[in-house]
């Protein structure tokens, strides 16, 4: 889930900002590239192609952004959707072929977001609730440990989906590499007491340089330790989209897009700080469609707005997207200069880093918090979590939308209704509740109040509650209060007139409350206002009292004379 934004000092001016972004920028590079390259090999790509992911699209969005300090390139959700998705186009692993279908994937992925901003859908963003995106990413999260394990271990299994993935890994688990464990217990030994001495400290390019230094000086890879092997030292290729690609890569595409433009929202609202100009939804879109699009000419792979990573640049003082361009200069540094060593990384360093920095999608207290709060949320997130682990990431996201639209149709299907009574003593109304059994009632006068949106999916629900009120309470007047009411739909409006008709054929009375314009307005257009009349379409609930008791006296017997 999103940290909440790193407090900073005032923010200074000048050369003083700058200093502060070109020692974040370094601080941020020494976290970002070698996680980078362990998400490049989350996607089954080539470590190099993490570099260049740090490098092309974090220039461009820090050109186009809205935010200060995001950091973009890629991320462990994004790394393992591009992978799931060019391991169905490209299963012989052909590298040639994986770089063109990388480049095409990314391409997609930016012409998507970029049509997406033409079209103002930064409001898409929201499609996913949180409790769906808790399940996902800890989904995500459990494959990303699995698919890592096999590299701690020095063994091979065959992929064939999650659950039969465990079952194959333990009974693999006799053919362990001692030493390969070895290097990938040192390894997750200098990450974890890292973090946990010096918070957003450079642990993975210690843990890195460790790697490599303990490879070339004790020959790991003559010892059956595996290696990264050769990475190309020098810029990256330009490398042009496949078109008879695009539609193999289209569905996996439009949900790495969402994805990456959700995650990017949420990191960038995370950590902007009061001071900072609002991040602006479709110019997020225009700068990550134009990053992604950019990369994928230069070998990137899809990219987004990073949460840990942002959180370095802020804790470090970062105070501008200069910070940003200071750790693409540093990812260029690296490509020209230190390439041939990068190679000689052990894969249980990168495996070790990539399991720490994707464990913490895994958030047991989140799914702890959601159930404390609201049941069936909790269960969204469950279905959400089990759905990528049975059915892969891609189809998973699929998925968590669906989850999520199930959810918001339920919610809009059920909406409230309360019977409204008075505070004895005081003008209060409130909903009638046990826990104020001496509040005040009015015999003969019901009141009912729905709340939220009137349309088809709901009018039979709330009619059937209303009604199940009437049967209860026996009124010969019905209030419905719809000052909670900010909009009905044709169908539901329908659905009311045809129950004013049916209650009035039984004697009861039906008062409209308080109507919101764009409701009264829509009540005008359907005639219901001349149906009713003034005395029946009255101001708010307390006038509904009033009109009731003045009604009441006016026709209650005179008392007898003696």
């Amino acid at each position: 889930m999103n940290q909440p934004p790193v407090a900073t000092p005032a923010s200074p001016s000048g050369a003083g900002a700058l200093r502060f972004d070109v020692i974040a920028g370094l601080t941020a590079a020494a976290v970002v590239l070698p996680k980078a390259m362990a998400y490049a090999s989350v996607a089954g790509l080539p470590v190099a192609v993490g570099l260049y992911t740090a490098f092309i699209p974090m220039v461009i969005y820090a050109l186009l952004g809205s935010s200060r300090v995001l950091s973009v390139s890629s991320t462990t959700t994004l790394a393992i959707l591009a992978g799931t998705q060019l391991g169905l186009v490209v299963p012989d692993g052909d590298p040639s072929k994986l770089l063109t279908a990388t480049a095409t994937l990314a391409a997609l992925v930016g012409v998507m977001l970029l049509l997406a901003a033409v079209l103002r859908l930064g409001f898409v963003a929201n499609f996913i609730s949180t409790p769906v995106l808790t399940g996902f990413k800890a989904g995500i999260g459990l494959v990303i440990v699995l698919d890592q394990v096999p590299k701690l271990l020095g063994i091979h299994i065959t992929k064939q989906g999650f659950f039969h993935d465990v079952l194959s890994l333990v009974q693999h688990i006799p053919e362990t590499s001692l030493l390969t464990l070895a290097v990938a217990a040192a390894t997750f030994a200098v990450l974890i007491g890292m973090e946990r001495l010096w918070p957003h400290s450079p642990a993975p390019l210690v843990a890195v340089g460790g790697g490599i230094a303990a490879a070339w000086f004790f020959g790991l890879q003559d010892q059956g330790v595996s290696i990264v092997g050769l990475i190309p030292q020098g810029l990256p290729a330009l490398t042009m989209p496949d078109l008879a690609l695009v539609e193999d890569l289209l569905p996996g595409a439009l949900g790495i897009a969402l994805m990456s433009f959700t995650e990017t929202i949420a990191a960038g609202r995370a950590f902007a700080l009061p001071t900072d100009p609002p991040i602006k939804a479709n110019r997020e879109l225009i700068a990550t469609g134009a990053a992604n699009l950019g990369g994928a000419l230069l070998g990137a792979m899809p990219a987004g707005g990073g949460t840990s990573q942002t959180a370095v640049v802020r804790s470090a003082g970062g105070q501008s997207q200069k910070a940003s361009l200071v750790t693409a200069g540093a990812a260029l540094a690296t490509m020209l200069l230190l390439a041939p060593l990068l190679g000689l990384m052990p894969n249980a360093t990168l495996a070790a880093v990539v399991i720490v920095y994707s464990v913490g999608l895994i958030q047991p207290a989140e799914f702890r918090a959601i159930r404390g709060v609201r049941t069936m949320e909790f269960r969204w997130a469950l279905v959400a979590c089990v759905g990528v682990l049975v059915f892969g990431t891609l189809k998973g996201i699929v998925v968590a939308i669906i989850v999520s639209m199930i959810g918001l149709a339920s919610q809009a299907a059920h909406p409230r209704v309360s019977v409204i009574v008075r505070k004895r003593g005081a003008d209060v109304l409130r909903p009638l509740s046990p826990e104020h059994p001496d509040d005040e009632t009015f015999p003969g006068l019901l009141i009912v109040r729905p709340e939220g949106r009137l349309f088809f999916v709901n009018a039979q629900i709330v009619g059937d509650q209303i009604n199940a009120l009437v049967q209860q309470y026996q009124p010969r007047v019905l209030a419905l209060d719809m000052s909670r009411v900010p909009d009905i739909e044709y169908s539901a409006l329908q659905a009311l007139m045809e129950g004013e008709k049916r209650l009035t054929e039984r004697g009861i009375v039906v008062w409209l409350c308080g109507l919101n314009p764009g409701v009264l307005e829509v009540a005008r257009h359907a005639g219901l206002d001349q149906r009713l009349g003034r005395e029946r379409l009255l101001f708010n609930a307390r006038a509904a009292i009033e009109r009731f008791q003045a009604l009441r006296v006016a026709t209650s017997p005179a008392p007898a004379k003696f």
